[in-house]
């Protein structure tokens, strides 16, 4: 998979996942898939970084510079998640299973970013 392709995926999965955040029934008490915790804010960054990765996939190079950006925007929001126990900067708050979520996120996009040329895979 190309990383333009990649970026696509990534950005429809992060939109889905920021819509669905938003529904009543799939994050009960602001518990997304009763697993991961989210609240309004939480699903707006989720949205607005889905449309970021759509376009970025337009071009490889884009690509690369979103997967560059938001990995380590991402591993910023880890350690801060770990720092502050679970509470980002009093307006987000994250779990264990968010905080490992964005540890394998982060990863994910810095070698994406970082450690590929064209194919990923």
């Amino acid at each position: 998979m190309n990383v333009q392709k990649f970026a696509k995926l990534f950005g429809a999965v992060m939109l889905l996942v920021g819509i669905l955040g938003f529904v009543p029934g799939l994050a009960p008490g602001g518990m997304l898939l009763g697993l991961f915790e989210v609240n309004a804010l939480h699903n707006i960054v989720h949205i607005v970084t889905g449309i970021a990765g759509l376009w970025a996939a337009g071009t490889a190079a884009n690509a690369r510079l979103f997967f560059k950006v938001f990995g380590i925007v991402y591993g910023l929001v880890t350690v801060l998640g770990i720092v502050m126990n679970g509470n980002i900067l009093g307006l987000i708050m994250i779990n264990m299973a968010d905080t490992l979520l964005h540890v394998l996120i982060t990863i994910v996009a810095l070698y994406a970013g970082f450690g590929t040329k064209d194919k990923m895979m």
